[in-house]
């Protein structure tokens, strides 16, 4: 095992409190107020006072300013704000940002938020021809794609899937395991849309399709609601009623000629070399190993992503993510990798990846639905295809 690098971010800051709304399909409430019904939980949650709360972090896409939230969950005065770009791949970021301040004295106490009606309102899911019209240089790289039919996520990734599929000879069907294990989650998450609804890889695989090889079975949900995280310095963790979660490291990164979904001009499309680079930072930093982790949380916008993110993290090798998944069990609690043990976005809701730092948090608390023995580190990634990022959580 390598040893954390000098002068790391490693164990410098931890996560104390999560708070989350309701998971739905139609809240009936403001993005703000779901932003703000968030913040207030999880400082709840951690044992604090609003006012105790001196900075926040969130994603450029969400729609509440850090004043806006600062206004309407109650806090003063902040010192410290910021955001971060590349949609679902900000999440893990959002923490890394906050450890940072926290790490350095720039603020004791930062919350982490993102919040959306994604699917009463703006569905990331449909074509939308403003990513077009943007003027900036995100504007220009989609009039290239968005012409010739590739303007859905679900487009993007199935040309990356098809790829991957044809040179490594995984299947539908390995695809689709990653679906029914997240479901099996989710079925016993009383949070989860999907409680009480799991599916066989029959259901799957007559599910209509999307974008082929992707089924709708392969694709997230769209969720309103809305997720927050604290985190604060180690010192001022040990008052705080939950045990802390300890940060042992945190990694944002982007691979060469990087587009946002698919990056069509790379020698090799498929892979993610974007989460290779974070992985890389992560095991450095905390002197962890893939083998070392108890369990992971993947980001599973689509699932052909969890398979890519299985071998870019070094949990097998290229190409062998369709025999880690076909191993009976090897995803389920008591398996050799536990996956996304809240249900994932396919199975709990899709919150742009922060759920999933949320269950990690629990997991290392002891009280997860879906709890793992002993659980003591594990990895959490953010969004893929994009600039992205990710976690190491211990005790």
């Amino acid at each position: 095992m390598s040893s954390p690098a000098t002068e790391s971010l490693s164990g410098r800051a931890a996560i104390v409190g999560i708070g989350a709304t309701d998971f739905s399909k139609d809240s009936g409430r403001s993005e703000l107020r779901l932003a703000a019904e968030a913040v207030q939980a999880a400082v709840a949650d951690a044992g604090l006072e609003p006012s105790d709360v001196d900075g926040l972090v969130s994603f450029t896409m969400d729609t509440n300013t850090e004043i806006a939230v600062a206004r309407a969950a109650g806090i003063g005065h902040l010192n410290f704000f910021s955001r971060i770009h590349y949609g679902g791949g900000a999440a893990c970021a959002t923490v890394q940002q906050a450890a940072m301040a926290v790490a350095t004295g720039v603020a004791e106490v930062v919350v982490c938020y993102r919040a959306f009606n994604e699917r009463s309102g703006m569905r990331f899911g449909q074509v939308n021809s403003a990513l077009v019209q943007q003027v900036n240089s995100s504007g220009t790289d989609n009039a290239f794609s968005y012409p010739h039919g590739l303007s859905t996520p679900a487009g993007f990734v199935a040309m990356v899937a098809q790829r991957y599929m044809h040179e490594y000879g995984a299947t539908s069907e390995d695809l689709g395991r990653v679906a029914v294990v997240d479901r099996k989650h989710a079925a016993v998450n009383p949070a989860a849309f999907f409680y009480g609804k799991p599916i066989t890889l029959e259901d799957h695989q007559a599910s209509r399709y999307i974008a082929e090889p992707l089924h709708l079975l392969d694709c997230c949900q769209e969720s309103d609601g809305g997720q927050a995280i604290v985190v604060t310095t180690p010192e001022r963790a040990k008052d705080l009623p939950h045990r802390p979660v300890s940060i042992a490291a945190a990694a944002s990164g982007s691979g060469p000629d990087q587009y946002i979904m698919t990056s069509y001009y790379r020698p090799e499309l498929a892979g993610l070399p974007e989460m290779g680079i974070v992985g890389d930072q992560l095991w450095n930093q905390s002197g962890l190993r893939p083998e070392d982790m108890d369990m992971a949380v993947l980001y599973d916008h689509f699932t052909p992503y969890v398979l890519m993110q299985l071998e870019e993290l070094g949990f097998c090798g290229r190409g062998e993510a369709k025999d880690f998944v076909r191993e009976p069990g090897a995803l389920e609690v008591g398996g050799r990798l536990p996956l996304n043990t809240h249900g994932g976005q396919l199975g709990e809701a899709y919150i742009h990846g922060m759920n999933g730092i949320a269950e990690g948090v629990r997991q290392l608390r002891g009280d997860s639905v879906n709890q793992v023995a002993g659980a003591e580190k594990l990895v959490v990634t953010a969004g893929t295809g994009v600039p992205t990022s990710g976690l190491v959580l211990t005790h």
